[in-house]
Parts: structure tokens; sequence; C-alpha cells
């Protein structure tokens, strides 16, 4: 007769086979009763709704909202094809939202369906699906599929937005109106009714992103189709505010016109909160200087950042491996120690930082110096891990080739294919942003937004904000382990709600406190 951990290690194998490549959300069909009931009671299984499982963590909380987050777009896809087949849509709203790349998981989602009952249906942590009834689909060149879900094409949505769209979501509307190159799909549909309204706003939203291009194709072919236009931003109460962001190049991926976007929303509260950058340090002298409070200092920062990330590490075994007295060559304990492993990882990588720090304060451009160093910084993280075996060496090789989300948060990093474009986009802002303060904050916090690796993407963000901030003279900064929830909320208030303030401000505290520590002098006046 099986035994309990025989019974278990079947039913285990069955969830193996279905879950397949990155597979959370399951029916209750998919199993044999008795390999359900047996998933749910050890905790790979937790219900979603009646019939609607996803997949579990065993060592992680009932509180905890990592697994929900990271099933809910895959549950509406499922749940959308499961009951109305292929007779169902996102909103317009949300659609857009999916086009500019915003992953965020919201708290309803509103779907249209032919067979909708208007119904309200209820899902974990506080989330919801609502189905509203249609009497009939739209013309199929107006929806599409992304990530599974049916949605509207950028110009069918936005032809459908209403006017709040752009007030309430302005990051997403730039997104997707700068990533569209032409506007022939646009002008089919608002010549096919009665849309004049609709290409006066559209015209106007894209006249106020500097788009004039776009802007007087609609407003020539409106006119000339004998359609009065009266042009209007819908960014702004009362008019065009005169502001003319940066874009990138319409056939740029919409992740980096995103990452643009909200590189741009973060420079005018980071700049109005940050202090005055102290002078570069010129000659050598002061450099060293530099460095020296640096290695001053690296008790302290691996402490509060390997804390951060939720590793128990002393000041004790930072200085044992720091002196060398940490041997996992020769001590089977050290070997063993994934604490001691991370705390060797990170004084290999700060000494890499430290030498990209050096180069900066010489006078290379920090964001060139970032884009060559970065991934030097991880692979030196995680070297002890391969080296005591921990980790296989194909580990290492570039970005992250799965999904990954972040405990407790409703922030869905982008997905791995479009990685490598994010970090390009990036990179291409740090080099062309003149402030030193918005380097070191935007760079912070949108390379964790975008978390290119599997792991040490918090570390790695907080060694970027320092090189970034050594680049305008500003000293080395530490986030403290006790901030570590208030740092945390404030990257997901920006991350989920585009709430840059809130994040600008913690960000210039810290600096704010580190340079009145070092430096005594604080001025903001700009």
């Amino acid at each position: 007769m099986p035994s309990p951990n025989e019974k278990l290690a079947a039913s285990l194998a069955i969830l193996h086979d279905l879950q397949g490549t990155e597979r959370h959300v399951f029916r209750s069909g998919d199993f044999g009763r008795e390999h359900r009931e047996r998933l749910k009671r050890n905790g790979f299984l937790r219900p979603i709704i009646k019939g609607w499982y996803m997949l579990g963590d065993p060592g992680v909380s009932p509180t905890d909202t990592t697994p929900w987050y990271a099933s809910f777009w895959e549950f509406c896809a499922r749940y959308g094809a499961h009951r109305f087949g292929d007779q169902w849509h996102l909103a317009p709203v949300e659609s857009l939202l999916l086009h500019a790349e915003n992953t965020a998981v919201p708290k309803q989602v509103l779907v249209h369906a032919v067979r909708g009952t208007n119904n309200r249906i209820g899902l974990p942590f506080g989330t919801s699906l609502f189905d509203l009834k249609t009497a009939r689909m739209p013309p199929a060149d107006d929806l599409c599929e992304k990530n599974g879900l049916r949605v509207f094409t950028p110009e069918a949505a936005l032809v459908r937005a209403p006017p709040a769209f752009f007030r309430d979501c302005p990051i997403e509307a730039r997104t997707v109106l700068a990533g569209m190159e032409q506007t022939s799909g646009l002008l089919r549909r608002l010549l096919a009714g009665s849309n004049s309204v609709i290409a006066g706003r559209l015209a106007g939203a894209f006249r106020h992103i500097g788009r004039e291009d776009a802007a007087n194709e609609i407003a020539r072919v409106m006119r000339e189709t004998e359609h009065r236009l009266r042009e209007t931003n819908p960014f702004v109460s009362g008019g065009d505010d005169g502001r003319k962001p940066v874009l990138a190049a319409p056939t740029a991926p919409a992740i980096a016109q995103r990452l643009r976007a909200l590189w741009e929303a973060a420079r005018e509260p980071v700049l109005a909160r940050f202090p005055n950058p102290p002078e570069l340090p010129a000659d050598q002298d002061s450099q060293r200087r530099y460095l020296k409070h640096m290695q001053d200092v690296y008790v302290q920062d691996a402490y509060h950042s390997l804390s951060i990330e939720g590793y128990r590490v002393t000041p004790e075994l930072i200085e044992r491996v720091r002196s060398g007295s940490w041997n996992p060559e020769a001590a089977e304990s050290d070997r063993n120690d994934r604490n001691a492993l991370a705390a060797r990882g990170y004084w290999q990588a700060f000494q890499a930082v430290q030498e990209t720090t050096r180069r900066i304060l010489q006078g290379v451009r920090p964001g060139v110096q970032f884009k060559s160093d970065h991934a030097l910084w991880c692979l030196q993280l995680f070297q002890p891990f391969v080296a005591a075996g921990v980790l296989e060496p194909a580990s290492l090789a570039g970005y992250r080739n799965q999904a990954v989300f972040l405990r407790g948060s409703r922030h869905v990093p982008p997905r791995r294919e479009i990685i490598p474009g994010a970090m390009t986009a990036l990179c291409k802002l740090l080099e062309e942003e003149p402030e030193p303060a918005v380097r070191a904050a935007a760079g912070h916090w949108l390379f964790g937004y975008i978390h290119p690796y599997p792991d040490g993407n918090g570390r790695i963000a907080r060694f970027l904000m320092n090189a970034m901030l050594a680049s305008g003279g500003y000293p080395w900064t530490i986030i403290r382990v006790e901030q570590r929830q208030a740092y945390l909320a404030a990257l997901e208030a920006a991350s989920v709600n585009q709430d840059m303030e809130r994040y600008a401000d913690f960000m210039a505290g810290v600096v704010q406190k580190e340079m009145k520590a070092r430096l005594g002098n604080v001025r903001i006046e700009r």
C-alpha cells in the first residue's frame, strides 16, 4: 500500500505535468477528486472561486497575496475563454493599460460578453471581475489577443476610451499614442461614424505629447471630409499646458515608451525634493577620500541591503567575509550557509561597484558605465552560490528567462521576452539624463520595476542608485532595514499608482539625511 508521501508524490507529478510552462491556474476537472483534495490539503492548490484553483506554495502564509497576483491575469484569460468562448473582450481602458505594458493587478476587471449577466464575481484579496452583458461583439479587426486576453486593438480602444482616461492614466495614454507609427487605423474608425469630438480629442492628445505629424494628419483628413473639428487637450482641464514630453521613436516597443513616460513623470518630483548636488570630486585626493568612505561604510551597507532582502546576516559575518576568515572550500558549514554565500557575493559585487564608481568619478559617463558593468555586479553577487554548487553556472547567463512576481506587490514585472528591450531603454534614459538626482532615483526605481535578473534585483538597484549619486558628488547612501516597510511602500506607490511624490519624498529624505551627516549644509533650491 502506498505511503502518504508516495501518494503526495503521485499527486504532485500530475500537477507538474499540468503546470507545464508557467501555468498557475487550474479547473476542478483537471484532477481526480482524490488528487485535488490532497494537493489542497497540503497547500499546493488554493481556491479562487468554485471550481477554479491557483498554484500554491505550502511555505507561504494564506494571507500572502503573491500566489494570487501571480495568477490573476491568467485566471481572467482562462475564465473568459471557458465561460464565454470567443464572445468576450476586456473594456477599452483595460485594453489600453495592457497595450501600455501596465500589468499591475487592478481591483476590478470589466469584461464585455454576449452571454454576460451584469454580475460581479468576487475574487481573492478584494479583487473582482464584472461580466457586463453586451448586445453584440465589435468587428473582428477591432480585437486582438495579448497574453491570452481578448482586448481591443490600440486604435479601436483609443476611439472608444472615455475622456477621463487621458487624465486618470496619462502614462498609459502617452505610451500608446507615442508608439503609434501611423494614424490610418484611427482615421478609418473615426470616419466610420460621427466622431468629430473624439477626433478633436485625439488630435489634441497627439499635439500635447509632441506628435505634431499625427495631430495634423487627423485634423487635415477630418476637415477634408467635411467634419467640423475642434481640438481639445484631454490631458489637462481648460486647454494645453504647453509641456511637450520627450518621446521615444514611434517604432520603439511599448515597454520603451512606457519607461520613458514614467521617467519623465518622475523628474519634476525628484528635482523639487532632492538637495542640490555637491561638486563632483575633481582631484585625485578627493576621489580617493570618496572611495575610502565607501569602504568605511561597507559593513553597514551590506548588513542593511542584505537584511532588506531577507538574509539573516550580522556585522560579524560580514567582517569574516571581508577579512577572508570565511572559507567555503575548507569548512562544510561555510559552504552550506546561504547567508554567508550571500554576504560573500555582496562583498565581491561591492568591489566591482567601487570600480564602476571610480571610473564615474574620473569622468566616464555614468549611464554608459552602468550599461557596461551591471551584468558583472550580478555575476559577482551569485558566483559564491555557483562555486558552492547551489546554483548552476547557466543561471548567471543573461537576464531572467521566466516570469517573476514580487511578494505582496500588485506590480507584475515585464514579461521575460521584453526584458532586453526594457534594459536598452533604461540604459538610454540613464545616458541621456543630465541630472544626477534623477539618474539615481528614477534609475533605482525603474531597474526594480523591470526586475531583469532572476535574483539580486534589489541589491543591484541600490548599487545603481549609489553609483548615480556618486556622479553628482552625493555621498554613499544606505537605505536601512528599519526603513524597509516605508521603502517598499514608496516603490509600490510609484510602480502601481504612479505616485511619484511619495517615492521622491522617501528617496530625497534618505539622501538629505546622509548629506547632513557627511556634509552638514544641504540646499534644495534649484
